[in-house]
């Protein structure tokens, strides 16, 4: 190895001396040592670049989340009185496609509806009727029946409470009521 003008030889990743390298090597030597280290400058910028993302997504969701939600709710036919009565419980989507409901009959002529979401880690929340309690199978949460509030394992908050209205024996959803603990 020739270093130039007082130049320290070159370590090379694989031990080898210069002149058993490949002819890449002598074009594009690499000064390992110096190419692992990071400067601060540079991690700090990459800190500040992810942080920047992570803003930026969590911005999109709250606008994404807030053009959803504005505006008036449509009017959705969710089953007839007699339908709800016999089934017990009635699955549904309300607003739109993406989100699941449940509709379930409480006694004759009483009925509240649930988004199936659970609270907790939005899993798909079961009926369990003869225990008077809807289940997240996921994280093995529950909720009370009749209220919607969490009674056991990780969910903290109720399910969301869907509003109904019943016209002519027509049972049908017609918004979200804001739910605290």
């Amino acid at each position: 190895m020739n270093p130039l003008d007082g130049e320290e030889p070159r370590e090379y990743p694989d031990h080898i001396p210069l002149q058993f390298q490949p002819t890449w090597r002598k074009d594009f030597p690499t000064d390992v040592p110096e190419d692992e280290h990071v400067a601060r400058r540079e991690f700090v910028k990459f800190l500040v670049l992810t942080s920047g993302a992570f803003v930026a997504g969590q911005c999109w969701i709250a606008i994404a989340s807030h053009r959803r939600t504005s505006g008036p709710l449509p009017r959705l036919r969710v089953a007839t009185v007699e339908e709800l009565e016999t089934k017990r419980v009635v699955e549904f989507r309300y607003p739109d496609e993406y989100e699941p409901c449940l509709a379930i009959c409480l006694e004759p002529g009483r009925f509240v509806a649930y988004g199936q979401k659970c609270s907790h880690l939005s899993c798909a929340v079961v009926p369990h009727l003869d225990q008077g309690e809807l289940h997240c199978p996921c994280h093995n949460g529950h909720f009370e029946l009749t209220e919607g509030r969490p009674i056991a394992g990780p969910p903290r908050r109720p399910l969301a409470l869907v509003k109904l209205d019943i016209q002519d024996g027509v049972v049908f959803a017609i918004g979200f009521e804001p739910r605290t603990i």
